[in-house]
């Protein structure tokens, strides 16, 4: 029988230090993971079994007993599996048997730790995707190219694999730096070696960009080609300065309309910050709600109504999943199967529907710029800017960490009737005469 008595922080310090340092569980729940371990290693000693290196067989029985004990619950044995992975195969470095032995014996094997290790640092499933697409080109790139075997990959690898995107594949210096960012979390987090330096890599150019920015006026014939759903949706990235995926998530609770405020919870950093809640769109919005509502009413008495929670929050508070606080503003047209856990619930609005929906409005309204859902956020920051807002306050309302991002559009905020003549100009008018 398992104890599952209060943990302390007097439990493997340095582990709990290692955690924190590695950002690799919060800091909040470091002294549950180090509990853990401690009880299997005692569960270990008591059967005289091998403590230094991972048992398959013992930790197998280890969290079977858990499982068969009433007081432990349902996802107490998985935290449990979480810690002695985190615990012997990054903390200590050992490999699953002994250290002659790889850790992992295929790619399959590997991409399951990424992804475990991706879900455990609370990553949203968009990056746990795309790392996984990369990790997997990345050993295609050294199969192909050296013949290695998985464990025998190096830094000069991941140099290799960078240089070939930008000199064979051409990528852009974002996409490249996308790979190098999704194999270095490979790297350091499942494979455990560091790359060292990189000056010999060849990094694919960037020069200096300035985001594409509409007029008020093309922004109100963008809008006047929009309708339902999707104008709201639009008008809110315009007038809250919200990004694709904020716009996405955001929940009802979230929404102030006495205070006129909207909050975005876990943005970009994993960071809250409030925004504007435009009056424009407060009746609409309402009455967007109102069938929201209706829409979740229905799928409670269908069985379903339950959304994700981040986090441990569904653990924490059980109903709280159903509850219409929680509820997504934007919710899809359809039930769907959460790919990580199997539920079948109603998930956000697809960012792909929104992008579709304002290239569609961009077409129609005849504007010839670049535009994307992201040129809007550009546009709210600009306008502001331009009616005399504060740039700190611009700053805050964005969500940058550092002003220094927020002074780019300062360089587009300019109003071109206030600009320097133009020398061509001058020559026409002291001539007296204008261009044929």
């Amino acid at each position: 029988m398992i104890n599952s008595d209060k943990k302390g922080n007097e439990r493997l310090p340095e582990f709990q230090k290692y955690l924190i340092d590695k950002k690799l569980v919060a800091e909040s729940k470091t002294s549950y993971f180090a509990y853990w371990v401690s009880r299997y290693l005692a569960y270990a000693q008591g059967r005289k079994a091998p403590v230094d290196d991972y048992q398959e067989q013992v930790v197998a029985a280890f969290l079977d007993e858990m499982r068969s004990d009433s007081r432990i619950k349902e996802w107490q044995p998985r935290q449990a599996d979480d810690a002695l992975r985190l615990y012997y195969f990054h903390y200590l470095g050992k490999s699953r048997t002994n250290h002659d032995s790889p850790a992992f014996s295929d790619v399959s094997a590997i991409l399951a730790e990424v992804s475990r290790i991706i879900r455990l640092k609370h990553y949203s499933f968009s990056t746990e995707r795309t790392y996984l697409q990369w990790a997997e080109r990345f050993f295609a790139y050294v199969t192909e190219t050296g013949g290695k075997q998985i464990d025998a990959v190096t830094a000069e690898d991941l140099r290799g694999f960078l240089s070939h995107l930008a000199l064979s594949r051409h990528v852009s210096a974002s996409t490249q730096n996308q790979a190098f960012n999704a194999i270095l979390f490979l790297f350091r987090n499942v494979l455990h070696k560091e790359v060292g330096e990189l000056d010999t890599t060849v990094r694919a150019k960037r020069g200096q960009k300035l985001p594409v920015v509409l007029t008020v006026g093309e922004v109100k014939r963008l809008f006047e080609q929009m309708a339902g759903t999707n104008r709201l949706i639009a008008e809110l990235l315009y007038g809250a300065g919200l990004r694709l995926m904020e716009a996405a998530r955001l929940r009802v609770k979230d929404i102030d309309f006495d205070a006129n405020t909207l909050y975005v919870r876990s943005g970009k950093g994993d960071n809250d910050r409030s925004t504007m809640l435009p009056a424009a769109v407060k009746e609409r919005l309402r009455e967007h709600l109102t069938s929201v509502k209706a829409l979740h009413d229905k799928d409670i008495a269908a069985g379903h109504g339950k959304v994700f929670l981040p986090d441990a929050l569904e653990r924490k508070y059980p109903n709280a999943a159903k509850e219409w606080g929680w509820q997504y503003v934007f919710p899809a047209a359809t039930l769907s199967v959460d790919p990580r856990s199997g539920i079948v619930r109603r998930h956000h609005i697809s960012d792909t529907a929104i992008q579709s929906a304002l290239k569609n409005a961009v077409r129609k309204s005849g504007i010839l710029k670049h535009a994307t859902v992201h040129t809007l956020r550009h546009s709210f920051a600009t306008h502001l800017l331009q009616n005399g807002v504060n740039i700190r306050e611009v700053q805050s309302l964005l969500g940058h960490k550092n002003v220094e991002t927020t002074m780019i559009y300062t360089h587009v905020l300019r109003d071109m009737s206030n600009a320097p003549q133009s020398p061509l100009d001058a020559l026409y008018q002291s001539s007296g005469r204008s261009a044929e």
